[in-house]
């Protein structure tokens, strides 16, 4: 996949704490990105049934469905779904009874913008 398609990739975030969602859609906004960004899973899962994105980017810990439950709606809806966890508990997604989708990224916080970016880009890319 080339550079221009990698980047117009359609990103869902879902991460309750509105502080790092409006910094996260910042810096991929930044990096060509389009973002749709919610405070809960429920609304992202709700959006995602509207119309397809390329990455799921969510934390785990919310409220109203959490990130793992996401994930596994997100890729029963969309099977090429790619998903990637940003959370400040990497063991509770690493645990494999939460029925997690197996090649799901990790990304634990706290972490720098352009390593998110990098591996949002290298995740579309593969």
């Amino acid at each position: 996949m080339n550079e221009i398609a990698v980047a117009s990739s359609k990103i869902l975030l879902a991460e309750d704490d509105n502080d790092m969602r409006r910094f996260l859609v910042r810096a991929l906004q930044n990096a060509g990105f389009d973002v749709a960004s919610f405070d809960n899973g429920m609304s992202a899962y709700n959006r995602l049934r509207e119309e397809p994105f390329e990455l799921l980017l969510t934390d785990i810990v919310m409220p109203e469905m959490d990130g793992i439950e996401l994930a596994r709606r997100a890729t029963e809806l969309d099977p090429d779904i790619k998903v990637m966890f940003i959370t400040g508990f990497a063991a509770v997604a690493l645990n494999p009874d939460n029925n997690a989708p197996k090649d799901a990224k990790i990304l634990s916080k706290p972490f720098h913008l352009r390593d998110l970016v990098s591996e949002v880009q290298r995740l579309l890319a593969a």
